[in-house]
C-alpha cells in the first residue's frame, strides 16, 4: 500500500484521490479549507499550498505528490508561482514523484497542429507564459537529478463534476433545458476536448509508470470535435434541440474592461478562433489509454448534471 498526496479538491483532485483509494492505496487530500472526498483510505488535510513546509511535512514518505491546484483563472501570474515552488520543494525534499496537472496554454499561437509533446512552447502572455515556465521548470529539475516529475497535459475539460470549463455549467444545464448556448469564437472549426475521467486515468498512471517520468504526456482525447458538435452531442443525450451561438470578440474584449476573467480569454481567444488540436498518440501506445467516445462521455456529463438537479 502507498501513500499519495493530492493537494487540490476539484473535480481533478477529487477524481485522482479516489481513484488511488479504490486501488488500495493511501491518500491525504491537501486543500487550504481541508475539504475533499469522503472515502475511508482519505485524508483530509486543511494546509497551505503555497508553503513548502506544510507540504514537505504532508508528502513525507509519500510515492507521489500531485498537483491539481486551480487558482482562478485571471490571476494565474500572480498565484500559480509560490504554489509551484512550494510543491517542487517539498518533491526535492521528500522524494515524492511530483506529477502535474497541465493544460495546452503553453502553446502559443500559430502552433502547428496538431501539438504533440516535444512542440516548442512559445506562448508569450501572461497566462501562457506562466504554463510554460512552470512545464519547464519541472523538466529543468528532472533532468539536473534535484526531483522526479512528470505532467499530463489535457484540452478543455468536459464531464461529470466538471463546472467551470467551456461546457460547464454555463452550457450544460441549458442544453438539457433545451436553451440556446454561447460559446467563445468559432464553431465549426476542430477543438480537441478532454473528458474527466480520461485525464484522472492518465495521472494515475504517469504517477505510477516510471516509464512517464520526466517528460509530458498528453491525455487521450477523442476525435476533436467543432465546438458546435460537441454542444450537439451534448443535446443528443439529453434529447433536446438547442441553438448555438458565437459570442464576438469585441463583445469580450469589451466586458474584460469591468470583468476580470473576461479580460483573460482575450489572451487565449486563438484557442477557439482556429483549430486546436492534441496529438495524444504517444500516451495511446506507451501505456494503452485510449479516449472515450464523445458520446459515451457527453452521456454521462447529461446523466450527472440531471443527477445534480435532482438532489
Amino acid at each position: 500500500m502507498q501513500h499519495h498526496v493530492v493537494v487540490g479538491s476539484g473535480p481533478v483532485g477529487s477524481g485522482v484521490a479516489l481513484a488511488l483509494a479504490e486501488r488500495g492505496d493511501r491518500v491525504t487530500v491537501v486543500t487550504r479549507s481541508g475539504t475533499g472526498p469522503q472515502h475511508p483510505a482519505v485524508t483530509r488535510l486543511a494546509a497551505d499550498a503555497s508553503s513548502a513546509e506544510a507540504l514537505t511535512a504532508a508528502a513525507d514518505g509519500a510515492a507521489s505528490l500531485f498537483n491539481c491546484v486551480n487558482p482562478p483563472y485571471h490571476r494565474w501570474p500572480q498565484e500559480w508561482p509560490p504554489i509551484h515552488q512550494a510543491l517542487m520543494t517539498a518533491a526535492a525534499r521528500t522524494g515524492a514523484v511530483l506529477v502535474m496537472m497541465d493544460n495546452l496554454y503553453g502553446f502559443g499561437p500559430g502552433t502547428p497542429m496538431p501539438m504533440a509533446e516535444g512542440d516548442e512552447m512559445d506562448a508569450t502572455g501572461p497566462k501562457g507564459s506562466t504554463r510554460r515556465t512552470m512545464a519547464t521548470d519541472l523538466l529543468a529539475a528532472h533532468a539536473a537529478g534535484t526531483m522526479r516529475a512528470t505532467f499530463a497535459r489535457a484540452s478543455d475539460f468536459y464531464g461529470p463534476g466538471v463546472k467551470g470549463s467551456v461546457l460547464g455549467e454555463r452550457v450544460v444545464p441549458r442544453v438539457i433545458a433545451g436553451r440556446s448556448v454561447s460559446l467563445l469564437g468559432a464553431l465549426d472549426t476542430p477543438h480537441s476536448l478532454s473528458y474527466m475521467p480520461d485525464v484522472v486515468r492518465t495521472l494515475v498512471t504517469i504517477a505510477t509508470d516510471e516509464r512517464a517520468w520526466g517528460r509530458p504526456w498528453h491525455v487521450p482525447n477523442a476525435s476533436p470535435p467543432t465546438q458546435r458538435e460537441a454542444v450537439q452531442a451534448l443535446a443528443a443525450a439529453a434529447g433536446t434541440r438547442v441553438q448555438v451561438k458565437s459570442v464576438p470578440k469585441a463583445v469580450i474584449r469589451a466586458m474584460g474592461l469591468v470583468v476580470p476573467l473576461m479580460r483573460g480569454l482575450t489572451e487565449t481567444w486563438y484557442q477557439f478562433a482556429e483549430p486546436w488540436i492534441a496529438d495524444s498518440a504517444l500516451t495511446a501506445r506507451t501505456f494503452g489509454l485510449t479516449a472515450t467516445p464523445l458520446a459515451e462521455g457527453a452521456a454521462a456529463t447529461v446523466e450527472w448534471w440531471r443527477a445534480q438537479s435532482s438532489d
